[in-house]
């Protein structure tokens, strides 16, 4: 028998099902900010070449 649960009161109503689903959960919130925020940046920053010119006389 399933019972619909509106919220969790204590740790004694919490079952394995409970726990694997916000396991799960946690982990897809990880993954996608992993796939989203990247550690590594893929694109290169080029800055622009700055050069002095002597005046001429």
């Amino acid at each position: 028998m399933m019972t619909k649960r509106i919220g969790i009161t204590s740790f004694k109503d919490f079952a394995r099902r409970d726990f694997l689903l916000s396991s799960a959960l946690t982990a897809a919130l990880v993954a996608a900010a992993l796939f989203l925020f990247p550690n590594e940046p893929k694109t290169t920053v080029t800055r622009p070449v700055v050069t002095a010119q002597a005046p001429s006389r």
